[in-house]
């Protein structure tokens, strides 16, 4: 599930997205209000945490041109903490509005009641393919009656597999999309996060799903 943080502090955008990230979301983190709208526009985000005072376009301007296309569920976080403030966010189409300082599970909790409400329903639609089930805001996992447990990461390149399913997808986009990152061809991290995932959920069932396609990346699909 892809969040997108729009925070020009430093050290408060690097705590969310290392505490989002370890808690399987998949983060873009920008410190401006312009590239901030240009995301918000462009990309496919579950949900958008914004703040108010920014560098280049302020957050209320943001939201103001990205309700006029988009319908992304957002969540203001900001110091200023005036209930003129909040309502005129809430006014501008804010879905939420969180004052700093806060708590992290706070914030947490929020984004997932957000995202429990449809309003992105593609984003949180529960997704299958065969007996393998994958529930995005219960953040659970399941083939036929058997529960899997899976980590943050293995949970998010699943549901990122599952997401394309039928599609293959090469090493180099996994790492972009699941650790946010540029590919090193050196580095065998995907092969590695592959390997543990397909322990869990394939390996001990009769029907294989997840797929290696030599050459170019890897599918999950059901194959007769």
């Amino acid at each position: 599930m892809k969040v997108l943080i729009v925070e020009d502090e430093a050290k408060t955008g690097d705590y969310l997205r290392k505490g989002l990230t370890e808690n399987g979301f998949v983060v873009d983190l920008v410190r401006n209000g312009v590239d901030g709208l240009h995301l918000a526009a462009t990309g496919d985000y579950a949900v958008i945490v914004l703040d108010v005072m920014l560098p280049g376009m302020d957050g209320w301007s943001v939201l103001r041109e990205l309700r006029k296309a988009r319908d992304t569920p957002v969540i203001f976080l900001t110091a200023r903490d005036e209930v003129e403030d909040r309502v005129r966010g809430l006014e501008l189409g804010a879905d939420d509005y969180l004052v700093k300082p806060f708590a992290f599970s706070e914030l947490l909790a929020r984004l997932r009641t957000l995202l429990r409400r449809g309003r992105n329903t593609q984003a949180e639609a529960a997704l299958s393919s065969a007996d393998l089930e994958l529930d995005p805001v219960r953040r659970r996992v399941a083939r036929g009656a058997t529960r899997i447990d899976l980590t943050a990461k293995e949970f998010a390149l699943l549901y990122l597999l599952m997401r394309r399913q039928g599609e293959v997808l090469s090493r180099t986009f996994i790492a972009e999309q699941v650790w946010d990152m540029n590919f090193d061809s050196d580095t065998n991290v995907v092969e590695v996060a592959i390997r543990r995932l397909r322990a869990k959920m394939d390996d001990p069932f009769d029907r294989k799903l997840l797929h290696t396609v030599r050459g170019m990346g890897y599918v999950l699909e059901e194959r007769e």
